[in-house]
């Protein structure tokens, strides 16, 4: 899978953990985050991975900040990006199983202890469930088409 990482100043760490945990997994990653500690805008880095995704050109993305909560209001701005923060493994699995979320945000307080490893393992391994959730997305897709039936 074609994966793009983003973060700003908060998440680097975050990232430069993650990074070699998707390429074993033998994914391919496009790294759209910044280097360094110097403080980052984390809008900048959610719309680089969001584009991303929207447009085709990587399956998924993953967004690390301090909190996760401005990645994700940020990406969800693009059409056709569902991305959510995730506190643990639980709602890594049923955001993929329920909502097809293609984007994944992460705090740096998920780096102790290896729990962002475990929620991006099973976030990239829990398929989407289809039926009534499909259903129920193509409600979610209307209203960014400003559609409301």
């Amino acid at each position: 899978m074609r994966i793009a990482i983003g973060n700003d100043h908060r998440g680097l760490a975050l990232k430069q953990k993650l990074l070699p945990l998707l390429k074993e997994l033998g994914h391919e990653v496009v790294d759209e985050g910044v280097q360094s500690a110097e403080s980052a805008d984390y809008p900048d880095y959610a719309g680089r991975v969001a584009q991303s995704v929207a447009s085709g050109d990587t399956e998924r993305g993953i967004l690390a900040c301090g909190s996760g909560i401005g990645m994700a209001i940020a990406a969800n701005k693009f059409p056709g990006v569902r991305a959510t923060i995730v506190a643990d493994e639980k709602m890594a699995e049923m955001c993929r199983r329920h909502n097809n979320v293609n984007v994944l945000c992460l705090g740096e307080a998920q780096e102790a202890g290896g729990l962002a490893e475990r929620i991006v393992k099973t976030w990239l391994a829990t398929p989407f469930d289809g039926g009534r959730h499909a259903r129920r997305l193509e409600k979610i897709v209307a209203f960014e088409n400003n559609r409301t039936s």
